[in-house]
C-alpha cells in the first residue's frame, strides 16, 4: 500500500468539483461541492447520535436505504439544521443535482455544514448547480476547498493497494475544525473507493473502523448536529466482489484505516485556534474499552489542553483526567512521558512524579505534535486518541461565529 496524489478523484470512474453559489457572502470562498461516480455504487454512511440532526442527514439515510448512491453534494455557510424548510431544501438540492447529472434522485447522498439555524433558500444551489456539474473534474482539491468552514487547511488523502492481484485506491476528504466530539463518526468526510466490495460489507467495515478512528477525536467536547462519513465503491477497480470477511476484506479494511487515521489526525490538528496536534497513546490496559475512555479522557480535559498550549509539563492534569475517567485503573502503576520530535521524557512513575528536566520538558511541548504516553501496567489493550491545545484563539473564533 502506498499513498498517492488525488484525493477522492484519485480512485476510477470519480470526478469532483466546487464553486462559489453565493451561500456565502465571500465570493472568494467555494460554498457547494459535488462528489460523482460515473457508475452507480455501493453506499454506506454513519451519523451523528445528537438528537438534533441537520435535514441532509435525514434526507441521506433515507436514500441509503438501499446501499446505493452515486453522488454527494455538500454546502458550506449553512447546516441546514434547525429550519422549518429544511428537509425540503435537502430534498430539492438532490433533485437539482440528479437531473444535472442525469440520474435518480435518491441516487444522491446530501450534507451541509455551517451555522444552525439559519433560514437558508434554494436559489443559490440552483443558480449554481449548472456551473458546478459543467466543470467536474479532477478536482478533489476544490472540494476539499467547498465544505471548509472554520478550517484552515483542506484535508485530503488517497492510497493504492491490492485487493489480490488487482491495484485498488481509496480517498478521501474531511472538513472539520470546531463542534468536535463525536459519538460515531465526526464533522463531514467524504470517502471513494473503486474496489468491487457490497453495500453490507462496505457498511460493515466503515461502522467498525469509525470506532477506532474518528469516535477517538475530540477538540471541543462538543458533538455536532451535522456529522456524517460517507463512503461510495463503484468497483472500477474490477477486482472480485468482496462479499464476506477474509484476506481481500482485510486488505480493504487496512487501507480504509491508513486513510481514516490520517484524516484524524489532519481535523485534531486544525482544531479551532490550534497551535498543535495533541495525541494519547494508553498502553498496557485491562481492556480495549478501558484504554480508549482514559486516552478520551485525557484528550478532552480542558487543563491539559491548555497545559499543552502552554508547553507546561503539568503531569498532574493527566492523572486527574484518568481518574474521572471512571475507569477500573491502579493509579499507583501508572507511568506518564510526554514525547516529539525533540524527544521523550518521564514525568510520573507509579502515580508520582520524579525528578524531571523542565527545561527538555518544555522543549519537548513546543513541538507542532506532541503525544502524551500513558502506561497502565494492568494489561496488553491500547488505544490512541487525538486532539489538540486549548488555545485564546479558540474563544475568538467561537465568540462571534454566528455574526
Amino acid at each position: 500500500m502506498k499513498i498517492i496524489n488525488g484525493g477522492v478523484c484519485a480512485a476510477n470512474g470519480f470526478l469532483a468539483n466546487a464553486v462559489h453559489c453565493g451561500i456565502r457572502k465571500n465570493r472568494e470562498k467555494r460554498d457547494l461541492s459535488l462528489i460523482y461516480s460515473t457508475v452507480p455504487a455501493s453506499a454506506a454512511a454513519v451519523y451523528t447520535t445528537n438528537l438534533v440532526k441537520g435535514a441532509p442527514l435525514v434526507v441521506t439515510k433515507a436514500h441509503l436505504a438501499d446501499g446505493k448512491a452515486q453522488a454527494i453534494i455538500c454546502n458550506s455557510g449553512n447546516a441546514n439544521t434547525c429550519n422549518a424548510n429544511g428537509i425540503a431544501i435537502a430534498t430539492e438540492t438532490c433533485q437539482l443535482a440528479a437531473e444535472a447529472l442525469g440520474i435518480a434522485p435518491e441516487d444522491v447522498v446530501v450534507a451541509s455544514t455551517g451555522v444552525i439555524g439559519q433560514s437558508m433558500t434554494i436559489e443559490p444551489f440552483a443558480a449554481g448547480m449548472k456551473s458546478l456539474v459543467a466543470g467536474l473534474g479532477d478536482h478533489s482539491v476544490l472540494a476539499a476547498e467547498g465544505i471548509m468552514t472554520t478550517d484552515t487547511k483542506v484535508k485530503e488523502i488517497a492510497v493504492e493497494f491490492m485487493v489480490g492481484d488487482t491495484v485498488c485506491k481509496l480517498g478521501g476528504i474531511a472538513k472539520g475544525s470546531g463542534m468536535i466530539h463525536p459519538d460515531m463518526a465526526t464533522m463531514l468526510v467524504f470517502l471513494t473507493t473503486d474496489c468491487a466490495i457490497t453495500s453490507q460489507m462496505l457498511q460493515k467495515a466503515l461502522s467498525t473502523d469509525i470506532q477506532n478512528t474518528f469516535n477517538m477525536v475530540s477538540v471541543d467536547g462538543d458533538t455536532s448536529t451535522n456529522d456524517m462519513v460517507t463512503i461510495l465503491a463503484n468497483g472500477q477497480a474490477g477486482n472480485e466482489m468482496i462479499t464476506q470477511e477474509g484476506e481481500a476484506y482485510g486488505a480493504f479494511m487496512k487501507a480504509l484505516n491508513s486513510v481514516t487515521v490520517y484524516l484524524c489526525r489532519q481535523i485534531a490538528a486544525d482544531g479551532e485556534g490550534a497551535t498543535k496536534l495533541v495525541e494519547c497513546c494508553v498502553t498496557g490496559a485491562q481492556t480495549q474499552a478501558v484504554a480508549k475512555h482514559v486516552a478520551k479522557a485525557v484528550i478532552c480535559s480542558s487543563l491539559v489542553k491548555a497545559a499543552m498550549f502552554g508547553a507546561d509539563a503539568n503531569w498532574g492534569r493527566v492523572l486527574c483526567a484518568i481518574g474521572y475517567s471512571k475507569q477500573p485503573v491502579a493509579v499507583e502503576k501508572v507511568n506518564v512521558y510526554f514525547q516529539s520530535a525533540k524527544g521523550k521524557i518521564c514525568v510520573c512513575q507509579n502515580g508520582a512524579g520524579l525528578e524531571f528536566s523542565e527545561e527538555k520538558a518544555k522543549e519537548i511541548l513546543l513541538e507542532p505534535e506532541v503525544t502524551i504516553l500513558v502506561e497502565l501496567q494492568a494489561g496488553k489493550d491500547q488505544a490512541v486518541a487525538w486532539g489538540c491545545d486549548l488555545t485564546y484563539d479558540y474563544v475568538k473564533i467561537n465568540g462571534d461565529y454566528r455574526t
